[in-house]
This record gives C-alpha cells, structure tokens and sequence, in this order.
C-alpha cells in the first residue's frame, strides 16, 4: 500500500467524520479520489465514492436514529421516492446539461447561508408537536425533488437536506441532521443500483475507503450530537461556506476559460 494511497485512506477517515456532522464529506473524497487515480475513468472513481459514503451515512445513521427521535411516519416514504427519483436522475446525466446547475446551486446556498445567519433562532428549538397533513405531503415532494437532485449531480444534497428539514418542518439542527441521513442513504443506495450492476466499482479501492469513511462517521456523530444544535448551526454554515467557494470557482473557471 503506497504513500498515496494512505493518504486517500486518510481523507476517507476525514470526510467521513465531516460528512456525519455537518455533511459534505464528498467535497474532500472525490478530489483526493481523482488525484489518487488520475486515469481512472470518472464512473468508477464516482461509484468508489458512493460506496464508502453510503457505508459511512448508514453507520452515521443508525447511530443517530438510536439517539435521536425522528418522523419515520413521513422519512420512510419520502426516501423510497427519494431512491426512485435519485435512478431517475442517474439515468438522465447524460441527456440534461447538468453544468447549469452550479450557477443555480450558487445562488440557492448563497441564499441559505445569509438566511441562517440572520435567522438567529433557526434549528435552535425543539420541535414538540407533531406534522401536519401539508408537512407530510411536503415530504414527499422533498424526497422525490432532493432525491432526483442527487442522482443527477449531488453535491450539497445534505445541506439541502439538512435545511429543507430546519425550514419547513421546524426540526432542530440535529433532528434535521438525522432525519437528512435517511433520505441520503436511500439516494446513494440508488446510484449504486447504477453504478455496481454497470461494472463502475473497483473493490479494492471501495472496501478500505469504505472502512476510513465508516470509522470517520463514528467521531462525527459522536462530535455532532455532544456538540448540540450550536454547534451544527455553525458547521452547517461552514459547510455552506466551502459549497459556496467551490460551486463559485468552478463557475469563474468555466467563465475564464470561456473569455
């Protein structure tokens, strides 16, 4: 095993941690996953990632859902139509110009980043009531619209997730948390579905990734619910700092590149 590779085993551990606490552990992996196979085809770098993150998210999960009460009556729904919608939205990458959605996804975080900040009190409170009719059905709309999000593009779906759930619904930052990884399990089930029957896996990458994601996601969640709501309101903008940086290079760099 060379220098290389222990250095994406580190990155594993790393964005695994950073992806159960706040989420966005595929901004770390996916770089560090190109770099470490520069000619690997982009598919099978893709689908090694996959598999480490669904193997970290699940263990996030499980480990927040014992802890942590959340709606099962609207998530399970919501994540069956999210892993429909999200190998509905795998299928169709080759056939819709997925580059217009950073310009988009720049704006819609920007937008969550200035409203969290000043709406001080968001995710701070914990929810007692129940969901309403509108809020179940609002669920699913979610599911099927973040899911189908997911398996076209990806990056950020559990700061949306996380916010859908914070905003609409009135959950605090770690019921939201936990509930997101319901739903993000079930959309990186469904591009597995894709990527591992079409020969886009390479085992002896995904297995010891998978293990440094999952050890990562142990700390995270330990890190997330210690924390408290406090601390996740400021990760999660942290989070959407570093989405922000990253969509809105990407956008200069294809605007660049054009003039």
């Amino acid at each position: 095993m060379d220098a290389h590779f222990l250095f994406l085993l580190l990155i594993g551990f790393l964005a695994g941690l950073m992806d159960a606490a706040v989420g966005g552990g595929g901004l770390l992996q996916i770089p560090a996953l190109f770099n470490t196979f520069p000619a690997a085809a982009p598919a099978s770098v893709l689908g090694v990632n996959k598999f480490a993150s669904v193997c970290g998210t699940f263990t996030a999960g499980v480990q927040f859902v014992r802890k942590i009460r959340v709606p099962w009556q609207m998530l399970l729904p919501a994540a069956l139509l999210a892993y429909i919608f999200s190998y509905i939205g795998a299928g169709l990458t080759s056939h819709i110009p997925v580059h217009y959605m950073k310009p988009a996804m720049l704006v819609v975080m920007a937008v969550m980043f200035v409203y969290t900040f000043f709406k001080k009190s968001l995710g701070q409170v914990v929810r007692s009531s129940s969901l309403t009719r509108k809020e179940y059905a609002l669920g699913l709309f979610f599911g099927a619209l973040i899911g189908f999000y997911d398996g076209i593009f990806g990056p950020g779906t559990g700061s949306l997730l996380a916010f859908v759930f914070v905003r609409f619904f009135s959950f605090d930052f770690i019921t939201a948390t936990a509930s997101s990884k319901v739903i993000n399990i079930t959309t990186n089930l469904a591009a597995l579905s894709f990527f591992i029957p079409n020969g886009h896996m390479v085992w002896a990458w995904a297995l010891p990734l998978a293990m440094a994601n999952l050890c990562g996601s142990i700390f995270g969640t330990h890190l997330a619910i210690k924390g408290g709501t406090r601390f996740l309101r400021y990760g999660f903008m942290m989070l959407l700092l570093l989405l922000i940086g990253k969509f809105g290079w990407d956008v200069m760099r294809v605007y660049l590149t054009v003039v």
